[in-house]
């Protein structure tokens, strides 16, 4: 997983609430057995007016997504974070979110901004002419018009985006420590290991 400090970009001002997960990426993309091209579905059913944000030229392959109320509801699909990750879009702001969208976003890197819905709307109206700085190690998000949104994030998800580490990651920073454990456990309780071979 890719560490996240800070974000620097424009923002797709997109602000429709109660955005569900079917809405980001529609169930006949499921069947897929990989993640890389899913962003060609993403926002699929709204990307079919000419019209639309994500295709524009002002915003196509915008780093920040400005959202509504309750973005991500609906079904459990990480898929929706990775059609999102696909798209290009590393972080999402909005005023809440479907607690099972923000796992499974955290759990793929992308940034998951709680602000009151006065700061949407003033980014909202920035998002359209300038971009949007979003500074996790300070937990703030800032605008070129002196605009400061400090937001708040759990400890644990702040130190896994700085650093980078998913839950691969964080087992593996762990490697010395489980790899004494199973060597004193082999030496201690050795009929636990008999006839399996550990490394």
């Amino acid at each position: 997983m890719e560490a996240f400090r800070q974000l620097d970009g424009r923002a797709i001002p997109f602000g429709a609430k109660n955005v569900d997960t079917d809405v980001i990426i529609p169930s006949h993309w499921l069947k897929t057995i990989t993640r890389d091209g899913l962003g060609k579905g993403a926002f699929e059913t709204l990307r079919k007016d000419p019209a639309n944000l994500f295709d524009s030229a002002e915003f196509k392959g915008s780093p920040i997504l400005i959202a509504g109320d309750n973005f991500g509801c609906g079904s459990s699909r990480e898929h929706a974070a990775w059609a999102l990750l696909d798209l290009g879009i590393k972080a999402v702001i909005a005023p809440s979110f479907s607690d099972i969208f923000s796992g499974n976003a955290f759990k793929n890197g992308i940034l998951t901004v709680v602000l009151p819905q006065e700061a949407i709307d003033r980014l909202m109206e920035v998002a359209r002419t300038d971009k949007v700085h979003i500074d996790l190690e300070n937990q703030v998000v800032t605008t070129p018009f002196q605009d400061r949104f400090p937001f708040e994030i759990d400890p644990f998800r702040k130190h896994c985006l700085l650093e980078g580490l998913d839950e691969v990651g964080l087992t593996m920073a762990r490697d010395t420590a489980i790899t004494s454990y199973e060597n004193k456990a082999r030496a201690e309780l050795p009929w636990l290991s008999k006839g399996v071979e550990l490394a």
